[in-house]
């Protein structure tokens, strides 16, 4: 069971290397209740089979997938979402992960219905505040991260995480498999990324964004 606090996640997330996102760890996966094909439990289990020591399902505006189920029992999960923010004319998601998944700040941000979990064209228009969103998942206990910074459609991204740092944000998804969409749309290389990843002291993370019907194994 996810028993971790927040300082014991930061260090578990700081131990992490480039080469255990490319095996043995994913924290950016997404289950059925938002628009990945899997189920949690199906999620769980494949990640067994491949022998990862830690993933995390963050469904897009909802934490349906631990409300549901037992799987925080599992030691190798750690709860996270996916929020879809708006900041600077840029669309943009912050992750959260070792939120309080029963913490009251956090309830108003999740989505009402399926539509905000997962359509595309809805959640364009269920936008949040990202610096809402980072005060409340630090509220909850957990950590914000930029997902997929490379992404953000942006000339000025050393001024744009910094203005997110201001807000309380943590870390970049810096090892993220672009793939699909996003394979077109970087702005950003991935050394612009670590760079200021270790200007600023952030953590650094990383994750599949699986959707389908297998975990993708690198």
């Amino acid at each position: 069971m996810f028993i971790m606090n927040k300082e014991e996640l930061k260090n578990l997330l700081l131990s992490f290397e480039q080469a255990d996102y490319c095996k043995n760890v994913d924290l950016h996966i997404h289950s059925c209740n938002s628009d990945g094909e899997m189920t949690p439990y199906e999620i769980v289990e494949q990640a067994k089979e491949l022998e990862k020591k830690y993933i995390a399902i963050s469904d897009h505006n909802c934490i349906d997938a631990y409300l549901t189920t037992n799987i925080l029992r599992e030691p190798i999960v750690i709860p996270s979402v996916e929020f879809d923010c708006f900041f600077k004319g840029v669309l943009i998601h912050i992750l959260g992960y070792g939120i309080d998944i029963d913490n009251k700040e956090l309830k108003p941000l999740y989505a009402k219905s399926s539509c905000g979990k997962k359509c595309n064209f809805c959640r364009i228009f269920k936008l949040r505040n990202p610096k809402d969103v980072i005060e409340k998942i630090n509220n909850a206990g957990g950590i914000a991260v930029l997902a997929h910074p490379a992404c953000c459609w942006t000339s000025d991204l050393d001024g744009f995480i910094r203005d997110l740092i201001s807000f309380g944000l943590s870390g970049v998804e810096l090892y993220y498999h672009y793939r699909g969409v996003r394979k077109f749309l970087q702005f950003h290389s991935r050394k612009e990324i670590a760079d200021l990843a270790e200007k600023y002291g952030l953590i650094k993370t990383g994750g599949t964004d699986s959707h389908g019907k297998k975990l993708i194994h690198e």
